[in-house]
């Protein structure tokens, strides 16, 4: 299956003057909710339902959260990892910086080796 893409034109930020130029942006086929997850995981196995995968990936979720809270990198083996990522404004002096100048605050997935094998076999169409 291909990746469906459309084109868009978009103008640089930086140089309002600058000619626009096209890029490609990624369409969604669709997408899976945690209850069909549990389901599709359930099939694949003969001991669980998907009552007992759907509780075990919303305890998943509570504990993800819990380390993330805590500064911690959650590593899921050959799926990846999870970090918390900040961002803001500066200080000209070390002593002159406070948390307040802190502006932005992300969720960082790092793609373990399955995904980035994926990624590096995507097939593209545009739409």
């Amino acid at each position: 299956m291909a990746i469906k893409y459309v084109l868009t034109q978009k103008g640089n930020p930086s140089n309002p003057e600058a000619p626009k130029k096209w890029y490609a942006t990624a369409k969604s086929a669709g997408e899976l909710t945690f209850r069909k997850l549990s389901k599709e995981i359930s099939e694949d196995s003969t001991t669980v339902s998907d009552t007992d995968v759907l509780a075990v990936l919303n305890d998943l979720t509570k504990i993800l959260k819990r380390h993330l809270d805590n500064g911690e990198i959650v590593r899921f083996g050959d799926f990846g990892s999870f970090q918390v990522s900040v961002g803001g404004e500066g200080a000209a002096a070390e002593a002159q910086y406070h948390a307040s100048l802190i502006k932005t605050k992300k969720v960082v997935f790092r793609p373990g080796i399955d995904i980035k094998e994926m990624l590096n076999n995507l097939k593209y169409e545009k739409m």
